[in-house]
């Protein structure tokens, strides 16, 4: 190396400190390598210094990105940067890729981590972590980080985005990243091979995929009654009697829409369980699959029921309401006055005042329970409980706050199913038609917890299996000592 080439690459180095002359510098198993100097960049460099790693970033204009940076970072040319660690993150997009083939003789042998992502799916032919490996076949690439935002590297893991994926080809390769990534306070998980790349490029570009079921029965389900409640009180009041009340669409038809939503989306919730209860007496083992139809709704139980929470929530905020509407003070005005004017009086009511605070005081409760539901289901919270404590709140309150919000509606109901006003054009109210599916939930969880059935239950979900005695005539013979 030349005199010149030596003072362009020391020209290069810049400390971000004028005290980091003095500090010695860690070993290359503890160095890391960060090319790319926007947020995500220096996020992830930011977390490696808080860590104990020696961060080197690389960088066009070392010169002009040193204000910038972490301080305790240097800062280096590219070439140089690269021979300084051999674990890369490559924190800058595909289109920026070239400056890296210069560069192969210094990468050869390197661990280069991709962390980047595509504005949209199939966006290139093939993975970025693939195109990579193709500029740089010397060096090992593996696919990571790429899940996680220069925030959430900002604020260390958080509950809900504690995860990272790895994908490459060499073992080697991945042990090292995955070992960055759990001194980082993350929890790395292996996908294999870097063919695996692009589906993991494509995890951030999807837009609440858990949430897509929920979301279409809810929405589904509020237009369904919406309309059914718009023909049952606004329409059929103009047509029979010639009155607009149409200004009841805005609260009063919606406070009618939500509870039936949440009530009907909380059963859907407890309903699948009670189905593969059945599925497993059924078949009188555990150890089959149960549908991808059942899987699938299995596994947005919590979406629906924090849909089902905010419907509940909205409930709440309209009934709250209710005293300072308009309507609601000209008809208690009115009924006053008309009251005082006929010189007549109304004998308290027992049953009635019985049957309204009962009804308020079960919605409290369910409501209450609908809410302490909701914090479980939180990642943060959950994880601090065991799982027994967790699978008593979400299975036995849960079940609980379904009794008390189904007893809530039926006592709203109460004897209005023996007149024949409320059958409008021979229709059921809408509370009548949302009380049947928790009302079969709730009978078929009664059965299940009988006795005789639920001890049946037990046995299968700790292994037993219906007809292996039979089979196995010889492992069900007591051992004699």
């Amino acid at each position: 190396m030349t005199g010149q080439e030596r003072s362009e690459e020391k020209s290069e180095c810049v400390s971000l400190s004028p005290m980091m002359e003095a500090v010695p510098a860690p070993p290359e198993s503890e160095r890391v390598c960060v090319f790319g100097t926007g947020d995500l960049g220096r996020s992830l460099g930011l977390r490696l210094l808080q860590a104990g790693y020696g961060v080197v970033f690389g960088s066009r204009r070392p010169h002009s990105r040193s204000s910038l940076l972490p301080h305790g970072a240097q800062v280096l040319g590219h070439a140089a940067a690269a021979q300084s660690a051999h674990l890369i993150f490559i924190a800058v997009q595909r289109e920026h890729y070239d400056f890296l083939v210069p560069l192969a003789n210094q990468l050869k042998g390197k661990v280069l981590v991709d962390l980047s992502n595509n504005l949209r799916k199939n966006q290139y032919p093939e993975a970025n972590a693939e195109y990579l490996q193709s500029l740089v076949p010397g060096a090992e690439v593996v696919k990571g980080f790429n899940t996680l935002s220069a925030w959430s590297l900002q604020n260390g893991p958080s509950d809900a985005n504690r995860q990272v994926y790895i994908c490459g080809e060499s073992v080697e390769a991945k042990q090292a990243v995955i070992a960055v990534a759990i001194k980082l306070g993350f929890s790395a998980l292996d996908r294999g091979f870097l063919s695996v790349a692009r589906e993991l490029e494509d995890f951030p570009l999807q837009l609440f995929p858990q949430w897509r079921l929920p979301l279409r029965i809810a929405i589904g389900l509020s237009a369904a009654f919406f309309f059914y409640l718009l023909i049952r009180d606004i329409i059929y009041a103009y047509v029979t009697q010639s009155k607009d009340i149409s200004f009841r669409i805005m609260v009063s038809l919606a406070n009618k829409v939500c509870p039936i939503v949440s009530l009907i989306m909380l059963s859907l919730c407890y309903l699948p369980g009670v189905l593969a209860s059945f599925l497993q007496l059924y078949r009188g083992t555990k150890y089959r699959r149960f549908p991808d139809w059942l899987d699938r709704w299995m596994l947005c139980r919590k979406q629906l029921g924090l849909l089902a929470l905010g419907f509940a929530f909205l409930h709440v905020l309209y009934t709250l309401i209710i005293p300072i509407r308009y309507y609601v003070r000209f008809k208690a005005t009115e009924r006053t006055v008309s009251v005082i004017r006929e010189n007549r009086t109304t004998e308290f009511d027992t049953t009635t005042a019985w049957r309204g605070d009962s009804y308020l005081s079960l919605g409290i409760l369910g409501f209450g329970l609908y809410v302490l539901l909701g914090i479980t289901s939180l990642p943060s919270v959950s994880n601090a409980l065991s799982w027994r404590e967790f699978s008593f709140i979400q299975s036995k309150l849960g079940h609980l706050t379904l009794l008390f919000c189904t007893a809530h509606t039926y006592l709203y109901g109460w004897n209005r199913f023996l007149s024949s006003s409320t059958y409008k054009w021979y229709t059921p109210p809408g509370y009548m038609l949302c009380l049947v599916l928790p009302s079969v939930v709730l009978l078929l969880k009664l059965l299940l917890i009988t006795p005789c059935v639920d001890r049946t239950i037990t046995r299968i979900r700790q292994g037993w299996e219906r007809g292996a005695d039979q089979r196995n005539p010889k492992d069900s013979q007591p051992l004699i000592p």
